[in-house]
């Protein structure tokens, strides 16, 4: 985990901009093609992204997004949507006059680059998804006294970093439980996809799980082989909330993947 005064420190130009009836937090760095970033749910930019973005700015333009009620961003009334989340991406991209991006989603960031890579294949070039499931909600994480379910989950460490994160630059603080309960509430009330669906999916898309990881590997096989240009990296030893952080590992494989 990086310090939670870190990302004050890289990001000089962090911007907030009124999209689609909230404020929507995001930052800069490098230049190049564009790369948006999508974190996981309560998370960061920086608690996501942190030690990676240096890398990832050698050759793009990195565009760090604070999704709806996460960092910076401000909320919305009512339950939060995974079309919102995609549409707030889009509306970003129109305000910085973006065409298309290459498009990074962890977790929950990788559910709304899902449905931008199906919703809006025209704003998008290529596509990564880590530790994404499309079929999510497992009712088994219900139960982590089983010790192979606890092994995948966030530790209490990770969620104490999660909640200071958040208090260190939400516009409100004292928020933290509510949104992590509409998060919670939205990721569980989804259907998932189809494999005909995944097969309509036309961008170059790199899969990337932890083999400890939420996401079964057989669920993680079967997106590979129903999506037409998908490649998939399995990283060892590595759960959920880790995958991110095995910086060396992950910026060998966006680097090839996106400078190909």
């Amino acid at each position: 985990m990086t310090d939670p005064t870190a990302r004050e420190l890289r990001a000089t130009n962090g911007q907030v901009v009124p999209l689609n009836g909230l404020e929507l937090y995001f930052e800069t760095s490098g230049s190049g093609r564009a790369l948006i970033l999508l974190h996981g749910g309560l998370q960061t930019i920086d608690l996501t992204f942190g030690p990676l973005i240096a890398s990832l700015a050698q050759g793009h333009l990195v565009i760090g997004v604070e999704l709806q009620g996460h960092g910076h961003s401000t909320d919305r009334g009512g339950p939060m949507r995974l079309a919102d989340l995609a549409n707030d991406v889009v509306a970003l991209l129109d305000h910085l006059a973006i065409e298309r991006a290459d498009i990074f989603g962890f977790s929950l960031g990788g559910l709304v680059a899902m449905t931008l890579g199906l919703e809006h294949p025209e704003r998008i070039d290529k596509l990564v998804m880590a530790s994404v499931d499309y079929q999510p909600g497992h009712e088994e994480f219900e139960h982590p006294e089983d010790p192979d379910i606890a092994r995948r989950l966030p530790t209490l460490a990770d969620f104490e970093a999660m909640r200071t994160h958040y208090q260190n630059v939400a516009p409100d603080p004292s928020r933290f439980d509510e949104i992590a309960t509409k998060t919670s509430t939205m990721v569980h009330g989804l259907s998932g996809w189809s494999d005909q669906e995944l097969g309509s999916i036309e961008a170059s898309t790199l899969l990337i799980v932890g083999d400890t990881d939420f996401v079964p590997l057989s669920h993680a096989v079967a997106m590979y082989e129903a999506m037409p240009h998908a490649q998939l990296a399995v990283l060892a030893d590595t759960t959920h909330i880790g995958v991110t952080q095995r910086t060396n590992e992950m910026a060998a494989l966006l680097d090839r993947f996106l400078g190909d």
